[in-house]
């Protein structure tokens, strides 16, 4: 079986207009990874290992970091990850808010 042929950047643009929608199919993990460590950050979303193994790999491939780095790193986030609690009891439930007692009317 012949190796799948590569796409050139015009191909690609092409491609793009003319299919409205597979941009999101197409998309980048990095760009998801991305989207995850912002909404993480902010609090609106939860950050996985995966998440960071995926940035950092990228980090590592553009030269951005050394190797060694990008294992100290995971291993930090791995191991923040184990110690936090799981998401169900991150948030206790508010307790149920009391009726007020009924007021006794005087005679």
């Amino acid at each position: 079986m012949p190796p799948p042929a590569e796409l050139g950047g015009s191909q690609i643009s092409s491609l793009l207009e003319a299919l409205p929608g597979i941009a999101s199919v197409l998309r980048s993990p990095v760009a998801d990874a991305l989207v995850k460590a912002i909404r993480g950050a902010a609090g609106l979303g939860e950050f996985t290992v995966d998440d960071a193994e995926e940035l950092i790999r990228y980090a590592v491939r553009r030269g951005l970091i050394g190797p060694e780095e990008g294992d100290r790193v995971l291993a930090d986030v791995q191991g923040a990850l184990k110690r936090r609690p799981p998401k169900s009891a991150a948030k206790p439930k508010p307790a149920p808010k009391k009726k007020p007692a009924k007021k006794k009317s005087r005679r």
